[in-house]
């Protein structure tokens, strides 16, 4: 058995271990099956574990029995903010392969990667029960944050119950996109995204940092991974000021079943005027009628946001696992 690392290139063009990728990727399909959501496909896979990015840099390795990849696990370094961390995901062996201390000697191997680079706090994320949480507590981990997810049943919501929960707000105008955000939008929504840093979070993290170059080659990579989104945000009328927003990410094509929702945020000095129900509703509203094939929606959120939880209640998101952010000093 060996450990060796995957080629990652810093520019397109430059050598890569494709091959290696696409192992890791299925090593990854088969040792997370207790993971009942939408799994990574090859391509959203290649670009969030395996292409570094203005934000961060990535390092990947694999667990190798003779030329047989069985297991391995990436590490992903913020650049610009939170350098004093990482974390890791994918971290797997073949299920065929358990029981030989083959993941104990993978996480080893993780936190030398993580001293050699510098970093004192490594975060990952698993269920609450099953395999991931057994490992990360046998390895000293504990739990920083609290996290569930929730879908809603796209077949078998009450349209008409969630059209009259649309809130009237006035003030404030939306403006929707599907896909990747366009130049000119870039600066709002990377205002928009720096406003979710008082969401919940572990409390050893700093507020992340986003950037427009960061942002633009995030929202480039969409086609190339065969993803879209739909986008709605609130502007402020008096001033054209952004003042919130919502996203939900899917497949692009017939063939989507899950859209995923991502953040929702309403900017500090906007609150209290329902934007967050109005984006969410009218977000969902407009998705339904684009992408009419569409079974369930899911997201994430902490545990203690509690406001979240409660709009998403009502719209009917129902409880469908339940997660913890682990981490460990170094």
């Amino acid at each position: 058995m060996r450990i060796q690392p995957i080629m990652i290139p810093d520019r397109p063009g430059d050598p890569s271990d494709d091959d290696l990728v696409t192992s890791l990727h299925a090593a990854y399909l088969a040792g997370y099956h207790e993971d009942a959501g939408p799994a990574l496909p090859l391509a959203r896979f290649r670009r969030d574990v395996c292409t570094h990015s203005p934000a961060q840099r990535m390092e990947a390795w694999v667990l190798l029995d003779d030329d047989r990849v069985i297991g391995g696990y990436a590490l992903r370094f913020p650049q610009l903010d939170n350098r004093h961390m990482g974390s890791v995901f994918p971290l797997v062996v073949d299920p065929a392969y358990r029981g030989r201390g083959l993941g104990s000697a993978l996480f080893e191997h993780a936190v030398e990667r993580m001293r050699a680079q510098g970093r004192k706090l490594l975060l990952t994320e698993t269920l609450t029960t099953g395999v991931g949480a057994r490992f990360a507590r046998t390895h000293g981990m504990s739990v920083g944050l609290a996290e569930a997810r929730r879908t809603l049943d796209l077949r078998q919501a009450d349209w008409d119950a969630l059209e009259r929960m649309i809130p009237a707000v006035e003030g404030y105008t939306l403006e929707r996109w599907i896909g990747p955000a366009t130049p000119e939008l870039l600066p709002d929504l990377v205002t928009l995204l720096n406003g979710m840093n008082d969401a919940p979070r572990q409390g050893d993290l700093e507020d992340m940092t986003f950037s427009v170059d960061g942002v633009r080659a995030r929202e480039e990579s969409l086609p190339a991974v065969g993803r879209t989104c739909y986008t709605t945000i609130a502007r402020r009328d008096s001033d054209g000021a952004p003042a919130g927003y919502t996203r939900v990410f899917l497949d692009a094509g017939p063939s989507a079943v899950w859209g995923e929702q991502a953040d929702t945020a309403v900017l500090r000095g906007h609150r209290g005027h329902r934007l967050g129900l109005l984006l969410k509703l009218a977000n969902l509203l407009w998705l339904r009628e684009q992408e009419p094939h569409l079974e369930r929606i899911i997201t994430w959120n902490a545990t203690s946001n509690g406001h979240m939880l409660a709009i998403n209640e009502a719209m009917g998101f129902e409880l469908f696992d339940e997660w913890n952010q682990w981490q460990l000093s170094l």
